[in-house]
């Protein structure tokens, strides 16, 4: 498993905890706060990620080369 399914899997028992109700209020502030920091986390891996997507465009003149993806361009 990677960082991010760590983060995320670590994020879900975080979110039980708290909802669970069973939690003094200073240990859902501490929940809370390491469930930011593993959010921001997975954020910044997510965009990350993104930014090493590349996609294969046809040119005209049939040639395929490798492009950046752009989310706003149109393909």
């Amino acid at each position: 498993m990677n960082k991010f399914e760590d983060n995320m899997k670590e994020l879900e028992e975080i979110v039980n905890s708290l909802e669970s109700g069973k939690a003094s209020l200073d240990e859902c502030v501490t929940l809370f706060e390491k469930g930011v920091k593993l959010t921001d986390e997975c954020v910044n891996m997510l965009n990350s990620a993104e930014q090493k997507i590349k996609i294969l465009v046809e040119k005209t003149n049939g040639e395929v080369v490798e492009e950046d993806f752009d989310e706003n361009s149109e393909q």
